[in-house]
């Protein structure tokens, strides 16, 4: 079966219509309609609920959707090895992140080698960019903190200490450096729960006893800064993440007892590719857990 109808199902799938899908793949709506409406009468399955010009993939489509995207990762890592030598000069590099921060910086080392590729970035929630990872939606993912998933290698990128940003006339903005028992008590914004930035600082808290007062939880980096700048509270960010701004001051905490790691995640199947390893060369990535 010619693989152009796999890959208009797997667009269908992902932007939910004809049109989207169309116009992610440069080819008529027209085409992509014959091409599920082929795929659909020759396999004698439905595969889309339709509603209007919405569409959703089936419990069949489902399954089918993790075995095509597979399979299409295979043929990717085929043309990859077969053109140029596998020298990487054009193709498609997808990757999964939680934030722009350290994504970023290994974007542009990659580009430096391999300024031929084309590289797409998917945002989203860590469980949303592992899952993306595993049905071969992304290449690699980039997250903060270490999880443990069969079928997944783990590589280290990076750490770094948890500091304080604090309003530029809090009582804290007087120091660089402050000890951990000088949150007691203190009006703290934090993320929201299952940030790694939160569990960390958190974990520290606790082993330290020490208890603050947790004044607004907000899922957002840039709304916490807004809401630090406007005096409402104390934040926490990662070091590597923090935002110079005349209107707060960043704090270090003694000893650095909080601290975040951002990990490279690949399926271990995939991890010796040409395309794979091609990124962990250029972003320097050593140490495999």
């Amino acid at each position: 079966m010619s693989t152009s109808r796999y890959r208009a199902f797997v667009a269908v799938a992902h932007h939910g219509s004809l049109s989207a899908a169309a116009r992610s793949l440069g080819v008529s709506q027209p085409s992509v309609s014959s091409q599920i409406n082929g795929l659909e009468r020759q396999s004698k399955v439905e595969l889309f609920h339709r509603r209007g010009y919405r569409m959703s993939v089936t419990d069949s489509g489902q399954k089918l959707l993790a075995v095509v995207q597979k399979l299409l990762a295979i043929e990717s890592e085929a043309d990859f090895l077969l053109r140029d030598s596998g020298e990487l000069n054009q193709g498609m590099l997808k990757l999964g992140a939680v934030g722009p921060f350290h994504v970023i910086e290994m974007v542009a080392a990659y580009r430096q080698h391999y300024p031929g590729m084309q590289v797409s970035i998917r945002m989203g929630n860590s469980r949303q960019v592992l899952h993306d990872l595993e049905q071969y939606r992304t290449d690699i993912a980039v997250l903060a903190g270490k999880y443990e998933r069969a079928g997944l290698t783990a590589i280290l990128y990076a750490s770094h200490p948890v500091i304080l940003f604090v309003p530029i006339r809090h009582p804290l903005a007087a120091f660089t450096t402050v000890p951990l028992a000088a949150l007691q008590g203190v009006e703290l914004i934090q993320r929201e729960l299952g940030s790694t930035t939160r569990m960390a600082l958190e974990q520290a808290l606790q082993a330290a006893h020490v208890t603050p007062k947790t004044v607004l939880e907000i899922g957002s980096r840039e709304a916490i800064r807004e809401a630090v700048a406007r005096g409402l509270g104390v934040g926490a960010v990662s070091e590597a993440e923090f935002i110079a701004d005349a209107r707060y001051k960043p704090v270090r905490i003694e000893n650095d007892p909080a601290t975040t790691s951002t990990y490279v995640y690949m399926l271990k199947e995939r991890q010796e590719s040409v395309l794979l390893r091609s990124f962990s060369q250029a972003a320097g990535l050593k140490a495999v857990f």
